[in-house]
């Protein structure tokens, strides 16, 4: 959110580091409360709809799908009570670093 690290104690801050967290509060109000990180979440467009389109997207059983929905891709899925959406290209981004990072 704002380029540093935000589990750090605030009394821990060099002067610096306030100065540019007070700078991003202002600037972000200043735009009207936008958030970057939240338009960078939103879906793309291509959407797959619940474990049958996961089971699809990577060829998998529907217990490895839920495994892939709860573990590895759980940032692209949303869920409201029993219905789920997937973000296609989100999902296989995820997907793809987690096999890069084996």
């Amino acid at each position: 959110m704002y380029g540093f690290d935000t589990t750090k104690p605030l009394y821990t801050l060099t002067v610096g580091e306030f100065f540019q967290m007070m700078e991003d509060f202002i600037q972000k109000a200043a735009d009207g409360g936008k958030d970057t990180a939240a338009e960078a979440d939103k879906p793309t467009g291509r959407l797959v709809y619940g474990l049958a389109g996961i089971e699809e997207l990577f060829h998998v059983s529907h217990k490895t799908a839920q495994y892939y929905k709860d573990h590895i891709i759980c940032e692209a899925v949303r869920q409201n009570g029993r219905k789920i959406v997937t973000d296609v290209d989100l999902a296989l981004k995820l997907f793809n670093q987690r096999r890069a990072d084996k």
